[in-house]
């Protein structure tokens, strides 16, 4: 099974903790594929490879394997948050290749991915959540999503699963979203595993008893 993680210009560093928890899911599961897409970089002409070279939040610098060009198909496409999302929001080509991603591929947000995941039109009609804390006076993400999409019905969990869309909490509830995610696809025992070995399967079940997740899968 091939994961496809969607990283852009100011992504918060903590949210490669989703291609984290697939690498170490790897280790149980060595079927698991994972790659890095990036927007399409300027300068090149079309068709031309070019070097992706995204800086996240802060400074740190990624190569990502494929821009949105060259992006192979993937079963699953893992959209990151941070302080990038509003420029994505707003980017016609991010949200045209979401959007067909969608029919046929499961999409899961982290963070304030949910916020272009929202821009992109694919929650309409949905319940999703996203990032919920913030340092003052900024106005929570989740405020901005019910404000900017009311067609969507925006929801107080740790993650919200509709089917063929996830939407996950804030900051390090990508952790979480990743381990529901593998219990989803390989049963709950690969998923308890691979929180053994990232040492975090008593923050998983505090989460989801204090904070529990919210399943709207139909069918």
């Amino acid at each position: 099974m091939k994961f496809g993680v969607f990283i852009y210009d100011g992504v918060e560093p903590i949210d490669l903790a989703t291609f984290g928890v697939l690498s170490m899911a790897r280790r149980i599961r060595p079927d698991i594929e994972i790659c890095t897409i990036a927007p399409v970089p300027p300068g090149p002409a079309r068709g031309e490879p070019a070097i992706r070279l995204v800086r996240l939040a802060n400074g740190l610098t990624v190569l990502a394997d494929h821009d949105l060009r060259s992006a192979p198909r993937v079963d699953v496409l893992v959209v990151t948050g941070g302080p990038g999302w509003a420029a994505q929001a707003e980017d016609a080509a991010t949200l045209d290749f979401i959007r067909r991603r969608a029919a046929d591929t499961l999409v899961v947000s982290v963070c304030t991915g949910g916020m272009i995941l929202g821009a992109s039109g694919i929650l309409d009609g949905k319940s999703a959540t996203t990032k919920r804390e913030v340092v003052p006076p900024e106005v929570p993400p989740i405020e901005v999503l019910r404000a900017r999409h009311p067609e969507v019905d925006v929801r107080e969990a740790s993650l919200v699963d509709e089917d063929r869309v996830i939407t996950g909490g804030g900051v390090s509830l990508c952790i979480d979203a990743m381990l529901h995610l593998l219990e989803r696809l390989f049963g709950t025992p690969m998923a308890r595993e691979t929180a053994r070995i990232i040492e975090y399967q008593r923050a998983w079940d505090a989460n989801r008893n204090q904070f529990p997740p919210l399943l709207m899968r139909r069918g």
